[in-house]
């Protein structure tokens, strides 16, 4: 009898020893996280989100060195357009003195090529030596009622004389470049960087 005892007692200790082993196991399988799939497809998502994104960080200019979004900004500009303009802005309501290199009329309008340069007094005439300027020429427009004095050598006499704007641009496009050079003018220009006043200087 006491050996049957020992027996069922040995049973049932092996037994509970068993189930916690077992019980043990799950809670460790619980913890251990995902298992091999679960990783599997984790590791798969994050590299398809990896790439996604370096795709569209490829795709997408980058701004401009002002901050600008490439997508909304402006259009460029011609330079000698914007150089143009600008100037004209510049000189809007003061008085220059120029080189004017050509002349021209369109829509109406007369356009005239023109550099500042500067004056200095004839050492032996009442008259002026022009200071030729350097760098580019710059288009200005003349206003349509803009006024025109010439003196000697593009008008007829010594004094200054009104003409016309057409009758301007006729005489100075019959004149070579080199002798244009020489020539010297005082120009007006109102608010908006038009022409409204143009005298050239007598030169003898």
């Amino acid at each position: 009898m006491r050996v049957a005892h020992r027996r069922t007692t040995t049973v049932r200790c092996l037994t509970a020893l068993t189930l916690g082993l077992l019980a043990l196991t799950g809670c460790s399988g619980q913890d251990d996280g995902p298992d091999d799939g679960q990783a599997a497809t984790a590791t798969a998502t994050a590299t398809a989100t990896a790439s996604a994104t370096a795709s569209v960080a490829s795709t997408t200019p980058a701004p401009s060195s002002d901050g600008t979004d490439p997508s909304t900004a402006p259009s460029a500009i011609a330079p000698s357009a914007t150089a143009a303009s600008g100037t004209a802005a510049r000189w809007a309501g003061t008085k220059q003195f120029v080189q004017i290199d050509g002349a021209r009329t369109a829509d109406g309008r007369t356009y005239l090529s023109v550099r500042p340069a500067e004056k200095k007094p004839h050492p032996q005439f009442e008259a002026w030596v022009i200071v030729p300027g350097e760098g580019p020429y710059t288009e200005v427009s003349m206003t349509e009622d803009a006024q025109v004095l010439l003196s000697v050598p593009l008008g007829d006499a010594k004094h200054p004389a009104a003409y016309a704007q057409d009758e301007f641009v006729s005489r100075l496009s019959a004149r070579p470049s080199p002798d244009r050079a020489l020539l010297g003018y005082d120009l007006s220009f109102d608010g908006q960087g038009r022409v409204t006043r143009v005298q050239s200087l007598y030169t003898p």
